[in-house]
């Protein structure tokens, strides 16, 4: 081998050895899960102190008051704030708040706060799901460049003893939402003086434990449907998305009905930071769900799992009994109808990759260890300055088993607007995750149809 050969795969060899192994977990590791860990991977045990407490497998059964089709019940009708976390006491309670968290506090000083309530683990995923979990908890592993997963099945959490942030960020993307999603919700930009028009939106999902098992399915996540019912100026917009395991093999696909042109047309920009659909500009396509599509754009490092407080068991916020206008106030949601709660999260911190482009240069990522439900996001602008809160309301839907935000909101630190996502008080009905979407739904020729 000559001299320049040699240097050539010596070079080879460190660049090879510097980056990580993304190995899949032993049958040993995953021994753990059921046992010192839950099935999905979170610390079954309570945390030193007893201020976060023994996970017992949470909500699994119809709270009693829960109204099928149309509400859920307050499991903790009785809970009462522990205390309150004000600008005012913040900094004794700095090592458990977020970022954005304290941002808040510090520029609504009147009028933000965080009710800390007692720990409640009650987010809980069928039996069945368990199982599929468990059988392919040693076969996932990332492949090209960590864009993909391959042995990913029908598990919703393919890496439950994450070793890298790419890993925890896909458990984020592909968690259990249900097998499928059917529901009438409103989006609101609401100004500073409080005004707001809420946007109403039917939102249609089928995930991949629903999707039909055949060749053409094998890299396809979900299927997702967006239209949009009100304002009359808005109405009759409505957007497909075909979402991917594997961007590199496959990217995302997504169509759009035009109800001005009266055509179906392909809408390759709904993706990364281009504008959400009907927001005004207030979210980014990639910031609905608190996170969604390709993660190419951003290097992944997992920071690890600590303790902070964030909001869950959101069932006060969810009733029946508010109107749009009791939660949504100027600067913030209605602190009073707000629950946090101190909960292990898993911290993914993404950078944006040199030479790439997204409105969002940093996004640092909460994510729950008993669902895998991103929680809270502090999203950084171009300058290094952090911009914009997200928060996720998680509450346990237990007429389905399934942990999902009853609403997204996104805090706008530079305007002092802000965007909820998933409200639906004042709609007929409560999410439906027993709906049947029939064949052929799910395509471009439909978009027509359900436009009208």
């Amino acid at each position: 081998m000559n001299k320049k050969a040699l240097r050539l795969a010596l070079a080879i060899g460190c660049l090879v050895a510097s980056v990580p192994a993304q190995a899949r977990i032993t049958e040993q590791e995953a021994a753990r899960l059921g046992a010192d860990l839950t099935p999905v991977g979170a610390i079954k045990a309570g945390n030193a102190d007893g201020s976060i407490p023994p996970y017992e497998g949470g909500i699994t059964a119809p709270v009693p008051g829960t109204v099928p089709g149309l509400s859920e019940a307050d499991p903790y009708p009785d809970d009462k704030p522990l205390f309150a976390i004000t600008a005012a006491n913040m900094a004794q309670y700095k090592d458990k708040l977020t970022a954005g968290e304290q941002a808040m506090l510090a520029r609504f000083p009147e009028s933000y706060r965080l009710n800390i309530y007692r720990t409640r683990r009650s987010s809980a995923l069928p039996a069945d799901i368990y199982a599929v979990i468990k059988a392919q908890a040693t076969k996932a592993e990332l492949v090209d460049d960590g864009n993909g997963i391959d042995g990913l099945g029908l598990s919703p959490v393919p890496f439950p003893i994450p070793q890298t942030g790419q890993e925890a960020i896909w458990n984020h993307l592909v968690r259990y939402r249900g097998r499928t999603l059917n529901r009438i919700m409103t989006q609101s930009v609401v100004q500073r003086d409080g005004s707001f028009l809420p946007v109403v939106i039917n939102d249609l999902f089928q995930f991949k434990a629903a999707i039909p098992d055949t060749p053409e399915n094998a890299n396809n996540l979900f299927f997702a449907i967006q239209n949009v019912l009100a304002p009359q100026r808005l109405a009759g917009t409505v957007l497909l998305v075909v979402d991917k395991i594997n961007v590199v093999k496959e990217p995302r696909q997504s169509w759009v009905y035009n109800a001005g042109l009266r055509r179906v047309l392909r809408a390759p920009e709904v993706a990364y930071d281009n504008p959400g659909t009907a927001a005004d500009g207030a979210r980014t396509t990639d910031n609905y769900d608190m996170f969604n599509g390709a993660i190419d754009r951003y290097d992944w490092k997992l920071v690890g799992r600590k303790e902070f407080y964030v909001p869950y068991n959101a069932y006060r916020i969810d009733s029946r009994n508010n109107r749009y206008a009791d939660i949504l106030k100027p600067n913030h949601l209605n602190p009073d109808l707000l629950r946090f709660e101190l909960h292990r999260v898993w911290v993914v911190e993404a950078t944006l990759k040199p030479g790439l482009r997204h409105v969002y240069s940093k996004r640092v990522f909460y994510l729950d260890e008993d669902s895998w439900s991103t929680l809270a996001v502090d999203h950084y602008d171009g300058r290094g300055a952090l911009w914009r809160v997200g928060e996720g309301h998680l509450m346990q839907f237990s007429q389905a088993t399934v942990p999902f935000y009853t609403t997204e909101v996104l805090y706008d630190l530079q305007n002092d607007r802000y965007l909820t996502l998933g409200l639906n008080n004042e709609e007929e009905k409560d999410i439906d995750f027993t709906w049947q979407p029939e064949e052929g739904y799910f395509t471009p020729g439909n978009l027509r149809r359900l436009a009208k």
